[in-house]
């Protein structure tokens, strides 16, 4: 999680720069993330499942195989000025992507529904170390260089160095995360068992419809307003590209410094209350960015947007992980994880060309409409918490 949270950030400060400077057309500014997130809501799905037919560590390994080739193209392209190579390098990376997201599957494995939001914010714990890596590694390549294509072409090939250490990792996890969960069910009446369901029978299992629809808003939010905002610091507010750095490395400090704290109040207020409190989190970051152009203000808020969606992304997995077994967690988390992905492309490009249109403004009022949406469903009484509480 550490070393995908450093790449990530690499992706989310320069992914539209990257792919305006490759391809010289400034109006699709959010068609680099769109075919990011793309590739990612289409691989969710199909690794999910194989997830659970294979087993967590094979397709994790495959996952960060497929994130090194693809920053290699990035960094092709940014030197060739090739247009096919950076498409392939962000689809490759957006699916490395889809698949990294999908670790939470594994750390949702290892504990039981009572202790499951904490056991899940120990694993996501890694992030924070990323958020530390990244600027680390990655401002000083950007420090008094000019913008250009060329400039870009390291930090890529180093994002692909980082992956294949991420892929070596993944190898010394034993025993797989899979079957940890099949020895907790066998010994925990509380947990799902029995033979995979059908997915449209487990989508209608309670308290599953609240989840997928706030991971929906939080996600498609966070990801395209973190995507969006390299290029809102460095051409709208007119600040150096190695500013963008501490501003994206407290967006992932926020998303996972508190996850510890905020995994175990999940468990003990339950998953509805934290949902929708996550979401007044993300409201209250995205308004802002309307009156904020600083860089440290600016950090601040994204810092805020991260806390947000970690509230909401942990209740919701926790959630989802609770109405299902082993042999359907996959399945589940890889559907929510494919239209979240999709409705986030969608932001993401629309977003791109309203912040160039029409300006900043735009950006925070549509992506704080749109992430305060689905409370008043979520808070219907009849949906419930669907959690059992810790004894």
């Amino acid at each position: 999680m550490a070393v995908n949270s450093a790449v990530l950030q690499l992706v989310a400060a320069v992914s539209s720069l990257t792919f305006v400077l490759v391809t010289g057309v400034r109006g699709l500014l959010g068609l680099g993330p769109a075919i990011f997130l793309t590739a990612s809501a289409l691989t969710s799905m199909p690794a999910g499942r194989m997830m659970d037919r294979f087993g967590r560590k094979p397709v994790m390994s495959f996952g960060f195989v497929v994130g090194a080739a693809g920053c290699a193209l990035t960094a092709l392209a940014t030197r060739t000025d090739s247009t096919p190579a950076v498409i392939a390098g962000f689809a490759l990376i957006g699916a490395a992507s889809a698949v990294s997201l999908l670790i939470r599957t594994a750390a949702g494995d290892m504990y039981p529904a009572a202790r499951r939001a904490r056991g899940i914010s120990y694993v996501l714990f890694g992030s924070v170390f990323g958020a530390i890596l990244g600027p680390t590694v990655f401002g000083p390549m950007f420090a008094g260089k000019d913008v250009e294509a060329d400039a870009l072409t390291v930090p890529w090939l180093v994002a692909g160095g980082i992956s294949l250490v991420a892929l070596a990792i993944v190898q010394l996890v034993r025993p797989d995360p899979k079957k940890i969960a099949e020895m907790i069910g066998a010994h925990d009446e509380t947990e799902t068992a029995g033979p995979a369901a059908p997915l449209r029978e487990i989508v209608r299992r309670p308290g599953v419809i609240p989840a997928m629809l706030a991971a929906f808003a939080s996600f498609g939010v966070m990801v395209s307003v973190m995507n969006l905002s390299g290029y809102v610091v460095v051409e709208h507010h007119h600040h150096h590209q190695d500013s963008v750095f501490p501003i994206i490395g407290a967006h992932v400090f926020g998303m996972y410094a508190l996850v510890l704290v905020i995994g175990a109040m999940i468990d003990r207020v339950g998953r509805t209350p934290a949902l929708e409190a996550g979401l007044v989190v993300m409201a209250v970051s995205t308004i802002g960015l309307m009156w904020v152009a600083g860089v440290f203000g600016t950090a601040v808020l994204l810092l805020g947007l991260g806390v947000g969606w970690n509230i909401s992304f942990v209740a919701a997995t926790a959630q989802m992980a609770d109405r299902t077994s082993p042999a359907e967690r996959g399945r589940l988390l890889g559907f929510n994880d494919q239209l979240a992905g999709f409705f986030a492309a969608g932001l993401a490009l629309l977003g791109g060309y309203a912040l160039d249109a029409i300006g900043v403004a735009a950006l925070a009022i549509g992506a704080t409409v749109i992430v305060v949406s689905p409370i008043v469903l979520i808070a219907r009484p009849s949906t419930g918490s669907a959690v059992q509480e810790p004894v």
